[in-house]
């Protein structure tokens, strides 16, 4: 099981040339990977993002790049000569115009505003496409082992709160058989102290009570927790992405709550239920950071 939130960093470095990549992810309903590259290194991006889709199913990947480049080839000096042209022209016509020396050598031309641009040489996109590759590879890694570790938290939470919601359907289960019979009970005492020494028609009660039991039966609904319950403990020992999985099967789950609430009639049955309630808005919580 892996959580969506964690961190990895990779570098990869080959001939004066050296690659850092740093890989955040938090939760999100599917895969959306933010992705921010120098701009001489743009032509990588399609590439790191597959890397990035095969591996990683759902979450937010803010992807940060860094390059340097040590080589001695790595930057180039571009000479503008039309504006040294119009330099050293201005500079000759005011000499002779004012009686000076000229005395501008080359050092101080190029010295001048604009005259000279140190720009980065061409990269060898082959070699930085290696690069790339290796790091973020190393990244992925890093990351997922986080995700990994997170996940084994998540799930002995999860598998915490599963125990306490067997416990709830447990009870529910052992409550409702005696609902029907409470309620025959209380029904016959009302019915005498109204009636008083008048006989009471037994045939006609047990229809009431019948009605009754048949519109408060929540069997069906107690299988139906019990089959979540039970799939939910499996998706806890798969290894595919199961957060979607999950999400589905806690919104069931408090349907069927929702249902035995509504149909219980019993002041103990519905204490039972909220406490569920609460517990699946606990799970729902902390699935929404599983992949």
């Amino acid at each position: 099981m892996y959580s969506m939130t964690g961190y990895g960093r990779g570098t990869a470095s080959l001939d004066g040339r050296e690659l850092t990549i740093e890989l955040k992810s938090v939760n999100n309903r599917f895969l959306d990977i933010g992705m921010k590259l120098p701009r001489q290194l743009s032509f990588l991006e399609d590439s790191l993002r597959k890397l990035l889709n095969d591996a990683l199913n759902r979450g937010h990947v803010d992807v940060f790049v860094n390059y340097r480049n040590l080589r001695s080839d790595a930057k180039t000096v571009r000479v503008d000569e039309a504006l040294l042209k119009a330099y050293l022209a201005s500079a000759r016509e005011s000499a002779k115009e004012l009686d000076l020396v000229d005395d501008l050598t080359l050092s101080r031309a190029l010295s001048l505003p604009d005259v000279t641009t140190i720009l980065p040489a061409d990269e060898d996109q082959e070699a930085l496409a290696k690069l790339g590759e290796a790091a973020m590879t190393m990244a992925i890694e890093g990351l997922k082992a986080m995700r990994r570790k997170e996940g084994e938290r998540l799930k002995l939470d999860l598998a915490a709160r599963m125990d306490t919601m067997t416990g709830y359907a447990e009870a529910i289960e052992q409550r409702a058989p005696a609902v029907a019979e409470e309620y025959r009970t209380k029904l016959t005492a009302r019915v005498e102290e109204l009636l008083g020494e008048t006989e009471v028609d037994r045939a006609r009660l047990a229809t009431e009570v019948a009605i009754f039991a048949d519109r408060a039966a929540i069997d069906e609904e107690i299988v139906r927790l019990n089959t979540h319950l039970v799939h939910f403990r499996e998706l806890l020992e798969a290894e595919e992405p199961v957060g979607r999985k999950m999400d589905f099967l806690v919104q069931e789950m408090n349907r069927e709550c929702n249902t035995i609430g509504s149909k219980a009639n019993d002041a103990a049955l519905t204490s039972i239920v909220l406490l569920s309630k609460a517990e699946i808005e606990k799970l729902r919580e902390q699935i929404q950071n599983i992949e």
